[in-house]
């Protein structure tokens, strides 16, 4: 028997009666030896260290004592969810099993079991690779990210003992019609049953605006309501209505129910998104739906209203419920609270007739739990193809084709994604034309940029080109997963005792082993980065600017294209090793928290500024665009600027929602004798005087180089010689050369170092060792030196100056996912360049494109004067390195320091100058 009840259990009632079974269970795991004890509800694997990435079967007990007044009442034992399949006996007999770890099903007790005294045995699996009894495994059930963050087996809803009435409420299906008023509604009964269901409606005051009394003659009843006014639901307004049906034989009374839903109408219209016939705009974020424990089932009801909260204060008005079926609360609260909620069913892993019928009865299920819950307004079927493959395979695109179609004819008050697509994967059919793309703004600008242009454009990668795909080119345009990596405080995770999480001993398989969070401040002291960002908080802190910093250009960008109609932030909260939340696992929100609203709300300037960096005189060029998003501007507003001493303001005409208005704005900056950042600062005031929206953008200004002593060099590269030229430097001979700046050195240069000649390497050459000089040949055991016929490759170490040179592009110093974290030391002969130690957006031209690997840890604390950390503090590479040999002195820069003319880029010219002091500092 696999009966879902629905959402949250009927009240304690006369009628009804519950008796919780949460609690002490007694349980034993397959490779236990004895019992112990677990609580429920709770995945087993959060109950036992030993156990935290266990799959398996497992077995509970639990006695009860039947209360006397429960005779000759149905009863019922009801289950919230056990993952993933359950046996359930009473008193040694089976009474029924299921299937499917995030439902909930019942199953009636036959009286002649019953005793005074009784007990509860349930037996719960949960498969891993290999078949088993059942003739399945992991790949082929809906499990969604256990694959990421490990298995969840057990009990992990709430169970309870019903008393009733045989013939009882088995189930209300509310659809709510906005802006007609009329809630349709089908009461399902446990058998047919000839009496009358008596009815009342209480709006969100608790006034009552309907009552009505309707004869029952069958197992079903179907009916409309038409209600004379109705408040409409969404996030600013929540208005919950509540619907009492109790149920009437021979004129008694014999059950009742009660159910919440809410008046909204969502739709898809012209290419955008409307909520009660208004645009909306889709600020949300992805929300993976683990908690503190490191696992999914929310410890309190307070815990989620907490989150929401703080997700309304951020500026978000949509939950993705990430390929997981959420604890019922969870929509409870966004119903009551008002937060938009975005459901997918949990993804399986390898696609076969079987696993297809498993998505469709757990959508099925979904739809039986949650399908009267107003803040549910978008289902997805799959996510990024995981577990089909639509692009390869013509009978899976019509299998999600019929799929589509199904959903949208059972529900046809929400609108349905098939794919939510990444690269290569496609839509096929779709109310919403979503996708996902991973950058970092300061290392792939250029291509987030390009990306977010093209998809404004209704690019063609989206959808299949096959002759199953659907495509009208109308539906909205959602960047439905972006996001960049923070870090969150290690100290602000651990327990009262000190000890870690138990999941930071976990990732060190994802990301090259840049995800492993364990070590991670025993990696920053090896490395000396304090050195750099001081202790490690302030380190951490830094990263989550850097992540605001991303995040804020991003959504501007977003911003900026009209078309594209809301995006999803990666993510909610960290999970795990997945270091990219607004908040950390234990709900701290990040540093920007409160910042974020400036650019996640519904108006929104993006300033634009055309370059980051400029000599202090200079003109500084806005390309500022006011977004209008779900909201209008209305006449008499103005658009109020400063930067240092400078003022501007300029009136903006009335703009209707969904627009993008550009409003170009130029400064003249103050002559700055020394370099400093500059806040440049932008306000949407209204005609009423109210801030409607504020902005701000970083300036690097640069002062005068007049005072800055020129230096003798020499070059065997023209295009090194003008450059430096231009800089007021003086190109001599060799040996007469304060510097020798090159873009490759070789075995004569290398020489040339240790007879005290300093150089100056301005990297230009292909991946491998800084030099290529040296002929590949075998060794001894057939280790090569370098590239060849050898069997083995011998490290860079033995020829000077010992490091690798590695393109960041395809390697996981790329910065699209995990983090990259850039720094630059701003002391020394670059404390001339403003700012903190990482990166910010006056690098993105510079930005290096390879790094130089191959260091011992000790050389991070003297010789990198530039570099990069990846994810968890790993992979430690460089973008500046110093080192000695003999009388002289070898300083190589991945910087791309020759990308625009001389002079344009302070910055570049900075780096310039200060590598050319590095190199001849004695």
């Amino acid at each position: 028997m696999n009966a879902h009840s629905q959402s949250l259990p009927p009240a304690n009632t006369p009628l009804r009666a519950i008796l919780s079974l949460d609690g002490t269970w007694q349980f034993r795991h397959e490779t236990d030896g004895a019992w112990r004890q677990a609580k429920v509800p709770a995945h087993w694997q959060a109950c036992f260290e030993d156990l935290a990435v266990s799959f398996g079967t497992a077995t509970y007990r639990k006695d009860f004592t039947l209360l006397a007044e429960w005779n000759g009442r149905e009863i019922a034992i009801c289950f919230g969810a056990v993952s993933d399949f359950a046996i359930v006996s009473v008193n040694g007999t089976e009474i029924g099993r299921h299937e499917g770890g995030y439902l909930p099903f019942e199953f009636v007790i036959p009286a002649g079991l019953l005793k005074a005294d009784n007990t509860i045995e349930v037996i719960a699996s949960l498969p891993d690779g290999h078949r088993n009894e059942h003739d399945t495994d992991f790949a082929e059930i809906p499990h969604g990210k256990q694959s990421w963050y490990g298995p969840q087996g057990g009990i992990w809803q709430p169970v309870r003992l019903e008393a009733r009435h045989k013939l009882h409420i088995s189930s209300l299906r509310l659809d709510p019609i906005w802006p007609e008023g009329r809630l349709d509604l089908k009461a399902s009964f446990a058998g047919a049953i000839s009496g009358s269901l008596k009815l009342e409606v209480t709006d969100p005051e608790g006034t009552a605006v309907f009552s009505g009394t309707l004869p029952v003659a069958a197992d079903t009843l179907s009916l409309s309501i038409q209600l004379d006014t109705t408040q409409p639901w969404s996030p600013d307004r929540p208005n919950v209505y509540s619907i009492k049906t109790t149920l009437v034989a021979d004129g008694i009374e014999i059950d009742s129910r009660r159910e919440n839903f809410g008046f909204r109408c969502f739709e898809a219209k012209d290419g955008f998104l409307l909520l009660n016939g208004a645009p909306l705009y889709l600020r949300a974020a992805l929300d993976q739906d683990y908690y503190p424990d490191g696992f999914g089932a929310p410890p309190s009801l307070d815990l989620l209203e907490d989150q929401l909260r703080k997700a309304k204060v951020m500026g978000l008005n949509c939950l993705r419920c990430h390929i997981k079926v959420p604890d019922p609360r969870y929509y409870e609260v966004a119903d009551r609270l008002g937060m938009l909620v975005w459901t997918e069913i949990p993804n399986i892993e390898t696609f076969t007739p079987a696993s297809a019928e498993r998505l469709r009865k757990t959508m099925e299920g979904i739809l039986a739990r949650d399908r009267n819950h107003p803040s549910i307004v978008i289902w997805t079927l799959i996510n990024e193809d995981w577990g089909t493959r639509l692009r390869e395979a013509a009978e899976q695109r019509q299998w999600i084709s019929g799929m589509v179609d199904w959903l949208r004819a059972e529900d046809p008050l929400r609108l349905v994604v098939d794919n939510s697509a990444c690269f290569p994967n496609v839509h096929v059919k779709t109310d919403i034309n979503d996708y996902h793309f991973y950058r970092t703004a300061v290392d792939r600008r250029e291509e987030w940029d390009a990306l977010c242009r093209e998809f404004a454009g209704n690019a063609d990668w989206t959808f299949s080109t096959e002759k199953e795909a659907v495509r009208s080119r109308n539906e909205p345009l959602i960047l439905s997963e972006f996001g960049v990596w923070g870090l969150p405080d290690p100290a602000r995770l651990r327990d009262e005792s000190g000890r870690d999480p138990w999941w930071m001993a976990y990732g060190a398989t994802w990301a090259d082993g840049t995800a492993l969070p364990q070590g991670m401040e025993a990696r920053f002291r090896e490395l000396g980065l304090g050195q750099v960002f001081g202790d490690v908080s302030g380190f951490i802190e830094q990263v989550q600017w850097y992540q605001y910093m991303n995040l804020k250009y991003e959504i501007e960008i977003i911003r900026t294209h009209a078309p594209i109609g809301g995006y999803v932030i990666t993510e909610f909260t960290d999970v795990h090793w997945e270091g990219n939340g607004l908040m950390d696992m234990a709900r701290n929100p990040r540093v920007f928290a409160q910042a974020l609203p400036a650019v996640n709300s519904d108006i929104v300037i993006a300033p634009g500024a055309v370059r980051h960096a400029v000599y202090g005189g200079q003109t500084v060029a806005f390309d500022a665009k006011l977004s209008t998003g779900g909201a209008t501007l209305p006449e008499g507003s103005h658009l109020v600027w400063e930067l240092g001493m400078e003022k501007g303001e300029i009136r903006l005409p009335a703009i209707g929602p969904m627009q993008v208005h550009d409003i170009p704005v130029s400064v003249t900056t103050n002559s700055a004798s020394a370099c400093k950042i500059s806040t440049a600062g932008f306000r949407i005031v209204g005609p009423d005087g109210r801030v409607l929206s504020e902005n701000s953008e970083t300036i690097s200004l640069y002062g005068r180089r007049d005072a800055r002593p020129s230096i003798r060099f020499a070059s065997d590269d023209d295009t090194i010689s003008e450059r430096l030229t231009a800089l007021g430097h003086v190109s001599v001979s060799p040996d007469q050369a304060d510097v020798f700046v090159t873009h490759d050195i070789d075995g004569e240069r290398v020489e040339s170092i240790h007879s005290g000649q300093r150089v100056l390497q301005i990297v230009a050459k292909e991946p491998g060792r800084l030099r290529d000089d040296l002929a590949p040949r075998d060794g001894p055991m057939s280790v090569a030196i370098d590239p060849g016929s050898g069997g083995m490759i011998s490290g860079p170490y033995f020829s000077f100056p010992g490091y690798n040179l590695v393109n960041r592009h395809k390697s996981i110093w790329r910065g699209d996912w995990v983090g990259n974290f850039s720094w630059l030391r701003r002391d020394g002969v670059f404390a001339h360049i403003p700012g903190a130690p990482l990166f910010d957006l006056s690098f993105t031209g510079v930005v290096p494109h390879q790094v130089i690997a191959g260091f011992r840890p000790w050389e991070f604390q003297g010789r990198v004067h530039s570099g990069v950390v990846i994810g968890w503090v790993h992979k430690p590479a460089a973008f500046i390195i110093e080192k000695r040999l003999g009388r002289g002195k070898l300083v190589a820069s991945t910087f791309r320091l020759h990308e625009e003319t001389p002079d344009v880029d302070p910055l570049a010219t900075a780096l310039y100058d200060g590598l050319l002091a590095l190199t001849t500092k004695r």
